[in-house]
């Protein structure tokens, strides 16, 4: 199976440089929406069966998006929904080395159990993520597109390569096409991280997760 990750386009929040978590406030901005198009084009003509994203209405919108273009129905998994950072959710990145310096330095760390409080740890995150796709994975199609969030997909795609999350982190560009397959006996082998190439006609979108 090829799996084909995709990140949600560019939102407001994105924009702003504030925290969204599993907030739902963040809408996609019209760039995010030109993101999601031009990925769509990417994918097109590729014998891709089946799509599955987040609930979230960022991730959902930009599956929306590439589903039309591909003439797919879209496959919604709670699962899928990004880390829950707890009381970091809405807020401005610059503001928390004011507002919880402490907390965010322990999140730095990279400690895999910690968790922001009420919030999830990046273990939490990865397990629930891992098990989506293993899910994906028996669904018995040669090629998927899976529409998420950076943090979930990162986890994710780390614990089922078997790099310890406490590695230095990754952050994946809105609507960045990271592909991975495989091979029916559990193996899972990373073919292409992070490509924007298809985006350099819409520009770049902002930032503001936290990384994982």
């Amino acid at each position: 199976m090829i799996v084909y990750c995709v990140r949600h386009g560019e939102t407001n929040y994105n924009a702003q440089g504030r925290l969204q978590g599993q907030s739902d406030h963040s809408v996609l901005t019209p760039l995010g929406r030109l993101q999601a198009e031009a990925t769509a084009r990417a994918l097109l003509g590729k014998p891709i069966e089946a799509l599955f994203a987040s609930p979230l209405r960022r991730a959902q919108e930009t599956a929306e998006i590439i589903a039309a273009r591909l003439g797919l129905k879209v496959h919604l998994d709670p699962r899928l929904k990004e880390i829950h950072v707890g009381i970091f959710q809405d807020q401005l990145r610059t503001d928390l080395e004011r507002s919880h310096p402490e907390i965010l330095r322990e999140w730095i760390s990279g400690r895999p159990d910690f968790a922001i409080p009420g919030g999830e740890s990046r273990m939490q995150l990865a397990q629930r993520g891992r098990a989506a796709f293993e899910a994906i994975f028996r669904s018995g199609f040669e090629q998927v597109v899976v529409v998420a969030h950076g943090g979930v997909l990162v986890s994710t795609i780390k614990s089922l390569l078997n790099i310890p999350l406490q590695d230095p982190p990754l952050a994946l560009e809105n609507c960045s096409i990271t592909t991975l397959s495989h091979d029916g006996d559990g193996r899972v082998e990373l073919l292409a991280l992070n490509q924007t190439g298809h985006l350099a006609e819409v520009g770049h979108g902002g930032s503001g997760d936290l990384v994982v």
